[in-house]
């Protein structure tokens, strides 16, 4: 076996070497027989000036490349360290092209052996890592890496990781080592000629861990203990201070008592035993989820009942089971069964998983998904997607493969290792099952899933549900996903369903059975095709003309209006109905060719038979689509329409959504009434103390509810200070513009007063671009690391790891932001809000909203708008203390707060803390000393 490495990392002037940009430092980490023999690093002199953002970005200057080699003086040094040996970089394709350039240039010969990548070994061998960077990669893994982006540092840590993927790669079962080999000839690296010569033997470990079923190696299931029979007593409830100190204890290595916590536990035990729902604020720091698991781990075992748990985000549902359950189990005197239920489609589906290896012909994306799916098969004992790190072409790969409803089919051959089964079983016998609102409301829309049937229910995250209950009553088409649906059926000629389902009929075709001809059937897709760009486009001309009186943003919503007699919206509607036509006569030619081969089932190969599913499960999403088009544009339904779109893109981003102005009245009938207790919890619950607005919103009663709220234990008025700037103008006085220049002063006097550190809360995106835009064209804070949402790239957490990663960061966030942000310690030390988080009145769900709250005769500004907004700025000041050790600065640009009547409600919903008015300098000042 080749056993030399050579793992190399290079700084560049930039990121293409034809177009001349050159190396200015060159790192190399020789690895032989396992260990690392050699290392060697050197800065080159380009010959030319180093760009200011590569300086910035490597600490590499010219001063210190200036008496540096050139490159052709150290070319016979890097190519002896290469010889016979194998090419390794993090992303070696920019590596290896920097260096064949440099080496061709200088006269010597390029590097022509083969290459590995272990930006795509990652990819393979962590199939559920967040990130591939190599410093995410680094701090997962503990390795030190104490310089990124300098060559030296990165190679070591390269190559330290490099190690590491060679030892994953050694203990992963024969089977799997087969397969992955059979798999990577369609990789851009050489991992096939390292899988060819692996020395493949199986240690005892990996032979106990896995178990192979129809050539695929699967982690083993661990063992079913049996459960003892417990006396009943030992699920009594501990009513007493005392008894739950005594059981929280053992939890806890420095045990603090929490009276709201306790209070918490006994308003959930009181809501189960007298079944009645209940809504219970609890303040940050309360600890809410032990609140709420421990009584309900005792009533589910004394009455044998299962009780179900859902959350909003994912993040929640991972600390309930990576840290809070784990906890539960360490303190209750008795087992407890918790298990994690999702959607159906969210778990995969091993007949089609191992179907599909036999296929050729793969992409680069699907061949990479195929083997991390693999290695994770190995690893995984749920099946569920969302373990999984995929690229959007392993996305649509995974649709292929998901766990549909079937038709024909059973998945006879892996029955016994059914994750989608496996996972009802489990929730069957389950205590406790965890799950999401989404999978909660399905049950509420009377579409049947897999939760098992469950009288009581917690609701965590509570002041989502309402949001999400909208959302999920409603319907949404943008224009990727229906391209991308029609494109899954295709042309004749491109090969894919359509073409699948003409060589399964060929027999009938030629029989003379009469059915539509493939060339009209071909016809009848590339129409279905040209007018769903049609629809489209008439949709973005609709919201266009509709928008052409609001300035500004180029990301517009606007209302579709029934009543609306204009050209625009009647063209809109006639290409609805020509695509509805073409729909059912698409839908009405496939399901005759579809009956005919269900009539020749006996005789398909399972191949065939998976093929044959796929179709099915495409006209269920066709037919489904269709449903969804008549409703939205030809029949008149009563739910709010609306469409969104980006003005710069129109077409690729435009969505149209239809959600209920109102779901009280449907959860009321079809949740609260048909369950004995379900309890809602939130930090942010109630409005000056009253619960009045969220029964409204979710159709509560407030004679048949409980309500409780427990204030947080941190000490607030030591912990932070609010201070409000008397100069800045009222933020409806000004325009935009004029606004975010006054803010941005402000902003740079504050970051300058704190070092970093600072969150700024945006309820609008384009007043966050504008704001950041002007902080960078200012250059008063180009020392400061500026993390903007939107702009920046990565997801809503991603952002947030980054910010805590450095000491002078400032973060930039819209909407999500608002909520959900954990950033304990002096990570975070200043929040901002720039203005009162009221949605915009022209928003049309708002909109809609406020008509129907005064066709009721109320008020839609106190009874909705200001509620709305108060919940919304709670959300926004949790985020600022996380523990009873924290302190930070919040300060309110939106004079709104003191100069309007109802500014008041806004103060008075915060725990109280001491406020200061004044001018930004004297407020910038103060900031300093009290940090």
């Amino acid at each position: 076996m080749l056993d030399k490495f050579v793992v190399i990392d290079l700084e560049t002037t930039g990121n293409t070497a034809k177009k001349g940009d050159k190396i200015i430092q060159f790192a190399a980490v020789v690895i032989e027989n396992g260990k690392i023999t050699e290392q060697f690093s050197s800065l080159i002199n380009p010959q030319k000036p180093i760009p200011v953002f590569i300086e910035e970005l490597t600490g590499i200057n010219d001063e210190m490349v200036k008496d540096a080699p050139l490159f052709i003086e150290i070319s016979e040094k890097i190519q002896s360290l290469l010889e016979g040996a194998y090419f390794v970089a993090h992303n070696v394709l920019f590596d290896l092209s920097f260096l064949q350039e440099e080496l061709l240039q200088s006269g010597a010969a390029g590097f022509y052996g083969s290459v590995l990548d272990t930006v795509e070994m990652a990819r393979i061998l962590y199939p559920t890592a967040d990130s591939y960077k190599l410093s995410d990669l680094a701090e997962k893994e503990n390795l030190a890496h104490d310089r990124p982006h300098q060559a030296d540092s990165d190679a070591l840590v390269t190559a330290e990781l490099f190690l590491i993927l060679l030892n994953r790669l050694s203990l992963l079962p024969t089977h799997t080592i087969r397969q992955l080999t059979q798999l990577s000839g369609g990789l851009k690296s050489d991992l096939q000629l390292l899988l060819e010569e692996m020395d493949t033997f199986e240690d005892s470990a990996t032979l106990n861990s896995v178990e192979l079923l129809n050539d695929i190696a699967l982690k083993k299931r661990p063992v079913e203990q049996e459960t003892e029979i417990i006396n009943k007593a030992v699920f009594k409830y501990p009513d007493s201070e005392e008894e739950k100190e005594k059981i929280l204890r053992k939890g806890y290595t420095s045990f603090k008592k929490r009276i709201g916590q306790f209070k918490m536990m006994d308003t959930v035990h009181c809501s189960l035993q007298e079944s009645k729902h209940s809504l219970i604020e609890a303040g940050t720091g309360v600890g809410k989820s032990i609140g709420y698991l421990l009584p309900l781990a005792y009533f589910s075992k004394q009455n044998n009942v299962p009780i179900i748990v859902s959350t909003h985000t994912i993040q929640l549902q991972e600390q309930l089971l990576n840290k809070e359950i784990p906890m539960l189990r360490k303190i209750i005197p008795f087992d407890l069964k918790v298990v994690l239920l999702k959607g159906r489609n969210q778990y995969l589906n091993l007949e089609k998983f191992h179907q599909t290896l036999m296929e050729e012909n793969d992409n680069y994306d699907t061949t990479l998904t195929k083997m991390q799916i693999l290695v994770w098969l190995t690893e995984t004992e749920t099946g569920d997607r969302d373990e999984l790190n995929l690229s959007s072409g392993g996305q649509l790969y995974w649709n292929k493969i998901k766990e549909e409803p079937t038709v024909l089919f059973e998945n006879k051959g892996f029955q016994d290792r059914d994750f989608y089964l496996s996972a009802k079983r489990n929730a069957q016998s389950a205590d406790i099952i965890i799950t999401n609102h989404s999978l909660l409301l399905s049950d509420i829309k009377g579409e049947g899933t897999i939760l098992p049937a469950s009288d009581y229910v917690v609701i965590d995250e509570g002041h989502h549900l309402e949001k999400a209950a909208s959302r999920y009553f409603g319907f949404t088409l943008d224009y990727l996903s229906t391209r991308l649906l029609l494109g899954q059926f295709g042309t004749y000629e491109q090969k894919q369903l359509f073409y699948e389902l003409e060589q399964l009929t060929k027999s009938l075709l030629a029989s003379g059975t009469k059915v539509t001809q493939t060339f009209e059937m071909n016809q009848l897709v590339l129409e279905l095709h040209y007018e769903m760009d049609e629809f489209f486009k008439l949709m973005a001309l609709y919201a266009k003309t509709r928008a052409a009186n609001k300035k500004g943003s180029n990301r517009i919503k606007v209302r579709f209006n029934s009543k609306d007699s204009s050209r625009e919206r009647k063209a809109l509607v006639h290409s609805a109905e020509r695509m509805s036509f073409l729909l059912k006569d698409l839908l009405t030619a496939i399901d005759s060719r579809l009956n005919r081969l269900k009539a020749y089932k006996d005789s398909f190969s399972i191949p065939e038979l998976n093929k044959v599913e796929e179709i099915s499960g495409f006209t269920v999403e066709l037919e489904e689509f269709r449903n969804i088009l008549i409703s939205c544009f030809i029949k008149d339904s009563k739910e709010v329409k609306w469409i969104e779109m980006d003005t710069r893109s129109p077409q690729n981003v435009t969505t149209f959504l239809a959600q209920p102005a109102s779901v009280a009245e449907h959860l009321k009938k079809k949740f609260f009434e048909t369950k004995k207790a379900v309890i809602l919890t939130s930090a942010t619950l109630s409005v000056n103390g009253s619960f009045e607005y969220i029964m409204g919103e979710l159709g509560l009663e407030a004679n048949s509810t409980i309500q409780v709220s427990i204030p947080s234990p941190f000490v607030y008025k030591d912990q932070v200070q609010l201070l409000i700037p008397k100069d800045l103008p009222e933020v409806n006085s000004v325009s935009l513009d004029e606004y975010v220049i006054a803010i941005t002063e402000h902003i740079i006097t504050i970051a300058e007063a704190t070092k970093g550190r600072l969150l700024i809360l945006f309820t609008a995106h384009d007043m966050l671009k504008k704001t950041y835009e002007l902080i960078k064209e200012s250059g008063f804070l180009n020392e400061y690391v500026l993390i903007a949402q939107g702009i920046s790239s990565g997801s809503r957490s991603r952002l947030t790891r980054n910010f805590q990663r450095y000491e002078k960061a400032i973060l930039l966030g819209t909407s999500s932001f608002w909520e959900g942000v954990d950033i304990p310690g002096e990570d975070l030390s200043c929040l901002v809000i720039v203005r009162l988080p009221f949605s915009p009145p022209d928003d049309p769900l708002n909109e809609a909203k406020c008509q129907l709250i005064v066709q009721q005769g109320r008020n839609a500004f106190s009874d909705y708008s200001l509620p709305e907004a108060i919940l919304r700025f709670k959300q926004g000041f949790g985020r600022l203390i996380r523990t009873e050790t924290d302190r930070g600065v919040m300060i309110v640009f939106d004079r709104r707060i003191v100069t309007t009547q109802y500014g008041k409600s806004f103060l008075e919903s915060i725990p109280k803390v001491p406020i200061k008015k004044g001018k930004m300098t004297e407020l910038a000042s103060f900031i300093q000393k009290w940090l």
